[in-house]
């Protein structure tokens, strides 16, 4: 069985570090699904491309253009996420909350997700913990334990490859794990629905709307 995973990096350089941690993360996940017998398929979105459909969704009631909506479907269709952002003034930068912002708040239910930032000194690694986990257990993600943060330094670093494989392996487990429960004894809780937002719920007619009111400002 395939499964679909979604990278979401928001370097805004080209290259950037934050992409290569993102690549790396990407590649080691790949290697520890397949070491499980099953195959990935992975989307990378570049949020720095997104960066004026972002704005204009923003700044438009929340009406997401097509390259937004695309992305949000991207996302909410996956079976699991890396999420990879540079460091700036001790959190997760602009660009990554904006499109954080633009997702359905049910996008993300149940979704496994891995988190990582980069950044020029290591004094800002409490981000992981301070920022984007809270971040992502809002939207109700599961979270793995370990998240990996990579200094200028750590590149290269027998650390940081020890980092990538342990959280690898956490989402790894948790994309191709199916939920059981014990049959008689305990069953799961149901799934909770995700939703990419894109879809227009039934409208109600307007005369059905105004019933009841006579006009006379009653």
């Amino acid at each position: 069985m395939s499964r679909k995973l979604v990278v979401l990096t928001a370097g805004l350089s080209q290259p950037s570090s934050t992409r290569l941690l993102a690549d790396q993360l990407a590649a080691a996940v790949t290697a520890a699904v397949g070491g499980r017998g099953e195959s990935l398929e992975f989307e990378v979105i570049e949020l720095r491309e997104l960066a004026s459909d972002l704005a204009t969704t923003m700044t438009t009631g929340g009406l997401p253009t097509p390259a937004v909506a695309a992305a949000r479907q991207q996302v909410s269709d996956a079976d699991g996420i890396i999420a990879v952002t540079p460091v700036f003034t001790a959190s997760y930068s602009g660009l990554f909350k904006m499109f954080i912002d633009v997702l359905d708040t049910d996008a993300l239910n149940g979704m496994p997700v891995l988190i990582a930032a980069t950044a020029g000194t290591a004094r800002h690694s409490l981000v992981l913990d301070y920022a984007m986990r809270p971040l992502f257990t809002y939207l109700r993600a599961v979270v793995v334990p370990t998240g990996v943060f990579a200094a200028t330094e750590d590149f290269g670093s027998s650390g940081l490859a020890e980092r990538i494989h342990r959280a690898a392996a956490e989402l790894a487990q948790l994309v191709v794990d199916e939920p059981t429960g014990v049959q008689g004894f305990l069953q799961d809780e149901p799934a909770r629905h995700r939703s990419s937002g894109n879809g227009v719920g039934a409208v109600r007619p307007f005369s059905e709307l105004l019933a009841g009111h006579t006009g006379d400002g009653r």
